[in-house]
């Protein structure tokens, strides 16, 4: 069989003033009809790009793009724009990485799958119509004719995607490039947009290039794996040889940068310590964890909830009923000092809501939170400014969370003036060089802005703003959920050893388990609102008692 895809000697430039910045460097790899490849690597590999340069999206101003692509031996490279929009959009299409960005606000979702048919085929209105109700269905899309007339602002997040994916299908494509269809969204939305990927691939024949960081991943849904790193191949093959005889470091690295299932270490492994074999694997054992168990939980509580209710109401119109939804319905915990507990959980089930009305950024309809003995429900905003200062939140998106005109040093400084921490702005600018030291940065970053900074760069960033203010609780609401394996597990190591250094407590939001198992003393699963499992971590993963639970555990991806 001829391969439907065949790149040879890849390499990509970017212009930079008077400067060409090569990203990606001499790759090959091929793929065959009904076949799905998964190309894996860190952030800044060439991934990406690489799948860019295959659709022609790259601009052409300041991009410089050699070798050959191949599809059906058609050089894609050589062809001109109005000649590629014939292929691409109808014979290869792509599902990007965030459906919010790359669907369009102001057109229903209807509409956006229409335009695609309305280019490519000959099909009449009515035809259309009917296509894209069968289409929305076929990706298995709730209420699929209402969702003809809800623009994306109205979806969650997995129900984008499904548009996307509905999108991307609508002309029966022979070539799907998947980039990171499912990094934002939680293990079952994940687990159920891979099956139907796998499906419609069976379905159709279609083959598909699914790009992403998550090595375990890979192996649920690839038949060959591409592994890349600084713009190179390095590793080939297919999936059961490269996982279980790898044959790079670089390969091994990404594979045990993922937290462990079956036991819990002290430290992850990143992939620069595994490559330079400064890694020693530490594991926390029972003991160790009954002794630092029976240490805190001899403390009085710092937070403690207490029937926690957070509700909203909606109308439609003027005269409609109001639609009450339950975010956070009847909810009670303790937080002990010194501990971590995990909050995890589908999105929805009320996670962020929780650490949202615990920082007052969201009225609590009823219930209590206790923190140092203080109901902070019953507190004004004045009198709530100094437990701001002791409460602080890492947000999910760092970029987003800074100001893009602002020096990161003068985004660390602003909170710090404004709570009165330290008595002048030198001893705060030499404690902020400090904090920026301690999470992995340099001094020098002190004077540059949020774009010059890559993803886990940004993420330290977000942590030093955090630690700045001297907090006591921190609420990390998904800190880790958009970063690489890699820079994931620096991130969580850091947040343990900033823990043991200054006594911190963490209250960590994340859909992802695993993570949530490796940082947890206390695990509390959440369904709609609800609590549906609360315990030790290590008790509840290994002897889940709920359905919902054991879903959640068995949608974690495994790997081989």
């Amino acid at each position: 069989m001829n391969p439907i895809l065949s790149i040879h000697n890849l390499s990509i430039s970017f212009q930079n003033q008077n400067k060409a910045n090569r990203v990606v460097h001499n790759v090959s790899f091929e793929i065959m009809p009904n076949q799905i490849v998964g190309v894996v690597g860190e952030s800044g590999s060439g991934k990406s790009v690489t799948s860019m340069a295959i659709m022609g999206l790259l601009p052409k101003q300041i991009s410089k793009v050699t070798g050959t692509v191949l599809y059906q031996k058609i050089s894609l490279l050589e062809l001109e724009a109005n000649q590629l929009r014939k292929i691409v959009g109808k014979e290869i299409s792509m599902i990007f990485q965030e459906p919010m960005t790359s669907l369009n606000p102001s057109l229903t979702c209807g509409e956006q799958v229409s335009e695609v048919l309305e280019i490519h085929t000959q099909l009449s209105t009515k035809e259309i119509e009917a296509e894209v109700l069968q289409l929305f269905e076929k990706v298995k899309l709730p209420r699929a004719k209402k969702m003809l007339n809800q623009y994306p602002h109205e979806l969650s997040g997995g129900q984008k995607q499904r548009v996307m994916i509905a999108m991307a299908i609508a002309c029966k494509p022979k070539l799907l490039i998947a980039d990171e269809p499912t990094t934002a969204l939680d293990v079952r939305v994940q687990d159920e947009i891979v099956l139907l990927l796998k499906e419609l691939q069976q379905e159709t024949g279609m083959s598909i290039l699914f790009i992403t960081h998550d090595l375990a991943l890979i192996a649920e849904i690839a038949n060959k794996v591409v592994v890349m790193q600084k713009g190179k191949v390095v590793e080939q093959g297919n999936v059961e040889q490269v996982f279980l005889q790898p044959k790079e470091i670089y390969t091994k690295a990404l594979i045990n940068a993922k937290p462990k299932l079956n036991v819990r270490l002290k430290e992850l492994p990143s992939v620069a310590s595994y490559i330079d074999h400064n890694f020693k694997e530490e594991v926390y054992s029972t003991k160790d964890r009954a002794e630092f168990h029976q240490q805190i939980y001899s403390k009085k509580p710092l937070l403690e909830i207490k029937n926690l209710k957070t509700y909203y109401t909606s109308k439609n119109n003027w005269f409609a009923t109001p639609n009450v939804v339950k975010g956070v319905d009847d909810v009670s915990f303790k937080v002990y000092e010194g501990e971590t507990v995990g909050l995890v959980g589908e999105s929805g089930s009320g996670k962020s809501t929780i650490g949202r009305t615990i920082l007052g950024l969201e009225k609590a309809t009823a219930g209590e939170i206790w923190y140092k003995g203080v109901n902070l429900i019953t507190l004004s905003n004045s009198q709530r400014k100094k437990y701001r200062q002791e409460i602080q939140l890492i947000f999910q998106d760092p970029y987003s969370s800074l100001n893009p005109t602002l020096k990161i040093g003068e985004a660390i400084l602003e909170p710090m003036v404004k709570h009165k921490v330290l008595e002048n702005n030198t001893k705060r600018k030499e404690y902020i060089y400090r904090l920026l030291e301690k999470v992995g940065l340099e001094k020098e970053h002190y004077s540059r802005y949020p774009h010059e900074f890559s993803g886990g760069q940004r993420q330290r960033v977000g942590i030093a703003r955090a630690l700045a203010l001297q907090p006591k609780l921190i609420i990390c609401d998904e800190s880790v959920s958009a970063l690489d394996v890699s820079v994931q597990a620096q991130v969580l190591n850091l947040l343990n050893k900033l823990k043991k250094e200054f006594d911190f407590t963490y209250l960590f939001i994340s859909h992802d388990l695993s993570i949530v198992k490796f940082m947890s003393d206390q695990l509390i699963v959440l369904n709609q609102g609800k609590i549906e499992e609360i315990g030790d971590a290590d008790i509840i993963y290994n002897q889940p008692q709920k359905e919902y639970t054991k879903a959640l555990i068995d949608a974690i991806p495994k790997g081989i």
